[in-house]
């Protein structure tokens, strides 16, 4: 997903490449610092956001039934298609069927 990400334009830091093994903490420390949108389907991020209210400067949570890197990419094209200028600041959850901006 990051290739496509670069390949189309976004700057992209991926922790798989770039930083295996830093902590979640440091991770979404690093994007607000970047002021970078974090993609991710790792669902402590949610817990971080809402339950410790760290401060972020988007996520976007995936939370896809068929994780294939092909799916995410299309998906992630579609909400960032329709919905990249709400992104910023803002938890959203993505599913196949629903794109839903959660509220703190």
């Amino acid at each position: 997903m990051a290739k496509w990400l670069r390949e189309h334009g976004h700057e992209v830091f991926s922790v798989f490449e770039e930083a295996q093994g830093i902590d979640d903490d440091a991770v979404i420390r690093k994007a607000l610092e970047g002021n970078w949108i974090l993609i991710t389907n790792d669902k402590d991020f949610g817990a971080k956001v809402y339950r410790d209210r760290i401060l972020h400067a988007g996520v976007v949570l995936l939370r896809l039934e068929d994780e294939r890197n092909q799916i995410k990419i299309n998906t992630l094209a579609q909400v960032l298609d329709r919905y990249s200028d709400r992104l910023v600041n803002n938890f959203v959850i993505v599913t196949e069927t629903q794109i839903r901006f959660a509220g703190i």
